[in-house]
């Protein structure tokens, strides 16, 4: 990796788009100490690492690498814009016009993300007003009587959906003249950003000697598998048949069809962790302060004890297998290898090989899911054990998973970049 980068530093154009890449994440570490007005940071802070928070609000610190603790513009960081584009997956799945619209190619494809702009803006408005709401019935709003509230209620609401759009900006500045997707780089640089806070955290609770040798082994193992499933694929091979079009021949070659073992990636673990943190969220919003209260038992219930690692794994599993059905088509991948005049060795075009790839793509789904709900599930069996808080050890599955998965496609996408650099094609 570092190799990559050294070679790619000697080449100018990649030069300017590293250090573009660079100069767009200083500027969303320094905004991102740029303070909301009448919001007491020291409050949250202690809110988040006491463990009070909810599993999405501890999620939504690591992503916008200690933003939240620090009530700052970027405290929701690009969760509003994940989970926009979520949403547009599923419609577009849903929804025939925008189905129609995603097959326009490019042009359909910037319609699609202009919607999608405008349905981040809607989410982070009313995810900005939920957490308002949030911060107030904690105490962690500082009401002082020389504004009116609904002021103060409209400038923090407005500073921190403003903030989720113009991160939202950054991202796309990277994607189009910088390096790596910028949605995922954002996200990386405030995970990273966000570690030593998790493991300044982790060493305040872990007092015994076995806690410290769980937690590194733990960590070892985590970064070695991760990688390992990163990366894992199944390829299906696929064989086309000659074939004379005027006076000359096309096909005769073998090609495949690569199936990623993590199809989904980070998505279906963000998704269970949404739902199952779901009633926190009401029961912060609805009933502060009033622990009887319903919402307070089933939130208690979901997330409490051993029940919230099972719960998680199978919702993970659930989600995975929910995701991969709507991303991967199995019937328009089998009409294309008919149409181009391919076939899959020993299976009959058509719909057997639609059959077939289903078939193949259950089986290592179910890999793949097992593998995700290890990632997220561990972390928080190891908190259960060593007693850390959840806020310092239960999203480092989470975080490793997208931290190493970024790495990765960042340094093929540097790689790629190179050898099309260098290419001298056939005409030399």
């Amino acid at each position: 990796m570092l190799q990559t980068l050294r070679n790619a530093w000697k080449i100018p154009d990649l030069r300017k788009k590293i250090l573009f890449t660079v100069l767009l994440i200083v500027v969303f570490r320094l905004g991102s100490f740029i303070p909301v007005p009448w919001i007491n940071a020291e409050f949250v802070e202690a809110w988040l690492n006491a463990g009070n928070g909810s599993t999405l609000f501890n999620l939504m610190n690591s992503f916008s690498g200690g933003s939240l603790a620090n009530a700052t513009i970027f405290a929701m960081s690009i969760s509003p814009y994940i989970n926009s584009s979520i949403i547009m997956q599923l419609l577009t799945v849903a929804i025939p016009a925008l189905e129609r619209m995603a097959k326009e190619g490019a042009e359909g494809r910037k319609k699609i993300t202009k919607i999608t702009r405008y349905v981040t803006v809607v989410l982070g408005a009313v995810q900005a007003l939920g957490l308002y709401f949030t911060l107030k019935s904690q105490g962690a709003i500082v009401l002082d009587g020389s504004m009116p509230e609904i002021f103060v209620a409209l400038s923090i609401i407005t500073a921190f959906t403003a903030g989720t759009a113009f991160l939202m900006w950054l991202g796309e500045q990277i994607t189009g003249r910088g390096i790596g997707n910028g949605i995922s780089m954002i996200i990386f640089a405030g995970i990273v950003a966000s570690i030593p806070n998790m493991m300044y955290s982790a060493t305040q609770a872990l007092s015994a000697w076995y806690g410290w040798v769980l937690l590194a082994v733990y960590v070892l193992l985590s970064i070695v598998f991760v990688v390992m499933i990163n990366d894992a694929e199944r390829k299906i091979p696929v064989q086309y048949a000659k074939r004379v079009v005027g006076n000359k021949m096309y096909g005769g070659q073998s090609s495949n069809i690569p199936l990623k073992v993590t199809q989904g990636g980070v998505i279906p673990i963000i998704f269970a962790m949404s739902i199952i943190s779901f009633p926190a969220t009401l029961a912060q919003l609805f009933a502060a302060g009033n622990t009887s209260h319903w919402l307070y038992k089933v939130a208690e219930f979901m997330t409490g004890g051993w029940f919230y690692p099972v719960f998680l794994f199978v919702l993970i599993i659930a989600f995975t297998y929910f995701y991969s059905s709507i991303t991967f088509n199995p019937i328009e991948i089998a009409n294309n290898i008919k149409q181009n005049g391919g076939t899959i060795m020993g299976i009959r075009p058509g719909k057997p090989t639609s059959d077939y790839i289903t078939k193949v793509l259950s089986k290592i789904t179910l890999i793949g899911a097992v593998a995700l709900a290890i990632i997220a599930v561990l972390p928080i069996i190891v908190t259960l054990i060593t007693k850390a808080p959840i806020a310092s050890l239960a999203l480092t599955g989470t975080s490793l998973l997208i931290v190493v998965g970024v790495a990765l496609e960042t340094v093929k996408q540097i790689e790629a970049q190179m050898v099309m650099r260098h290419y001298k094609g056939f005409l030399e």
